[in-house]
């Protein structure tokens, strides 16, 4: 009973990547079954197009079905053109036909690597004639035929089986970059107290790092599903933007716990350090439990209090002159961890009001506003 629980649970936290797999399978399956029955000529390129534009969003299919419908047409006119303008008659004479297809549109995809699909295009425009002794026009319009059955099925299939909505799974996404920023943060300003080397800097930066761009790359996909109206809820800029900051804070606190405070600082600022890094980390494993929940922010009123207590401390330092006989350099490192705590101070407050916009209830308020 406990092992087939555990199976469970695996299932559904991969549930979005379950939905994708049944959506592709059922994409190919009726992808191939439809142009078979149109009699197609190459049936192959409807199935492999309808796994192409069948992506883990709605919005993602949306921007896979357009590059590669484009692509595709252009490429089908170009080589098509070509084929019917310039006959060959010599395996020389093919050669240099697929040259001159394949160079510009090859150049044309370098620069918009959207349109990569009219260069495989117009390589099978110009060479499915010569295997299947059929006119060029015909092969060209096969093709498109073959393409647009496959990138309809496969966005019809995004919108009707199981459909995955980018605005639902930036929640996801953004709350994962949130735990990974307390997380950082707990480990670096731990670094305040023993130091760290730029090894193990980079390491706690990276991950961060590459889950931002997933999260920037599903905001795009959000924003696409509103513009077409398949989905409705905040904007997701100020959610993108709030995280961002967040994580330069992380990067610039980083950059000033390289090495240990004195240590006679250390042991005025230790207290309140350690509740600075207990309160802030514990807000923002809320904030992302609170984001894939859909309700409201967690109280912010406690990160006030530590981060208070925290610069009534550094007043008491100051005052002290612990930091006046020492270099320039930890002078500087002290002041920017205060910089950028009162940085991150601001960011938190507007993490605070983001999250409280993405509860179900404001999100609620925006769908009744779309209808």
């Amino acid at each position: 009973m406990a092992l087939a629980r555990q199976m469970f649970d695996r299932i559904r936290s991969r549930r979005t990547q379950l939905g994708l797999a049944i959506r592709v399978t059922v994409a190919a399956v009726a992808a191939y079954a439809i142009a078979t029955a149109l009699h197609l000529l190459l049936p192959l390129w409807a199935v492999l197009t309808s796994l192409i534009v069948t992506q883990m969003s709605v919005g993602r299919s949306l921007k896979a079905t357009r590059d590669y419908v484009l692509g595709t047409i252009g490429g089908a006119i170009y080589g098509g053109a070509i084929a019917i303008l310039i006959p060959y008659s010599t395996e020389a004479g093919l050669l240099g036909l697929l040259v001159l297809a394949v160079a510009p549109l090859a150049f044309v995809a370098a620069i918009n690597p959207s349109l990569n699909a009219a260069t495989v295009t117009a390589i099978i425009v110009l060479l499915v004639p010569t295997m299947h002794h059929s006119d060029p026009l015909a092969s060209a319009i096969d093709r498109v035929s073959e393409v647009g059955v496959g990138a309809i099925t496969g966005l019809l299939v995004s919108f009707l089986v199981l459909p995955s909505r980018a605005v639902r799974q930036i929640r996801a996404s953004a709350a994962t970059l949130l735990e990974l920023i307390a997380d950082a943060f707990t480990e670096l300003l731990a670094g305040l107290t023993r130091g760290r080397d730029n090894d193990a800097l980079h390491r706690i930066q990276d991950g961060i790092g590459t889950a931002m761009v997933g999260l920037n790359a599903i905001g795009a996909e959000a924003e696409r599903e509103r513009a077409a109206r398949l989905s409705s809820g905040p904007d997701t800029g100020p959610l993108l933007r709030t995280v961002l900051r967040l994580r330069h804070d992380v990067v610039m606190i980083g950059r000033a716990t390289v090495v240990p405070l004195p240590a006679e600082v250390q042991m005025r600022l230790a207290a309140p350090l350690t509740e600075v890094s207990t309160v802030i980390a514990r807000f923002l494993r809320s904030a992302a439990a609170a984001l894939r929940e859909g309700v409201g922010a967690p109280p912010i009123h406690p990160v006030h209090v530590a981060l208070q207590h925290y610069a009534e401390a550094v007043a008491a330092v100051r005052h002290d002159g612990l930091i006046r006989d020492h270099s320039g350099d930890t002078a500087e490192r002290f002041f920017a961890i205060g910089f950028s705590l009162e940085q991150m101070h601001q960011n938190l407050c507007d993490l605070d009001r983001v999250v409280g916009e993405w509860s179900e209830v404001s999100t609620d308020k925006s769908a009744r506003v779309a209808e």
